[in-house]
């Protein structure tokens, strides 16, 4: 996630996941390429071929429409707004709240231990003190290890000083 435009009247925060998508259109032609090239050298392997195809790509195709989530978050003084967008292959989501409402951002944190390995993963999360949308809003779904969500957060914050905090980790 980056910030794409900072100025006094606008914040726009955008996440386009590019490297997963690219990562799993090339798993999909290879597992359909593969399977097709099987399916059309002999008789023997045609229906290998064609299941190999149907299986390897409805995987990444499922998983491409599981993962790549474009996430646009626009926050504008003009028309006390928060608008956040979401686009995936299946649709587009947008959910508007007003910036009054906004108090700040902070860092929403999960922990979780595999084989004696404790690992910290993070996302960037809005909290809206009053209206009919009080509460914690996540800007993104996924948790990421990094400190990308720390950056989100210090970019909101920082844009929208109507109350400092301090925005280290709260635990989910």
């Amino acid at each position: 996630m980056k910030v794409t435009r900072n100025t006094p009247d606008q914040l726009i925060l955008s996440n386009t996941p590019w490297l997963i998508g690219i990562m799993l259109a090339i798993f999909i032609l290879c597992f359909v390429g593969a399977g097709l090239f099987m399916a059309t050298e002999g008789s023997e392997g045609v229906w290998f071929g064609i299941i190999f195809a149907l299986f390897g790509g409805g995987l990444g195709f499922g998983a491409f429409c599981v993962f790549v989530r474009r996430v646009q978050v626009i926050l504008d003084r003009k028309s006390n707004s928060i608008l956040i967008r979401r686009q995936s292959l299946f649709g587009y989501d947008s959910v508007e709240h007003e910036l009054s409402n906004l108090s700040h951002a902070e860092v929403e944190t999960t922990t979780s231990t595999r084989d004696r390995t404790t690992s910290k993963m993070h996302r960037p999360v809005l909290i809206l003190e009053k209206g009919m949308s009080a509460g914690r809003h996540p800007i993104v779904e996924a948790y990421v290890s990094g400190r990308g969500a720390q950056r989100m957060v210090d970019a909101v914050n920082a844009w929208h000083p109507k109350r400092k905090v301090d925005s280290d980790s709260q635990s989910a």
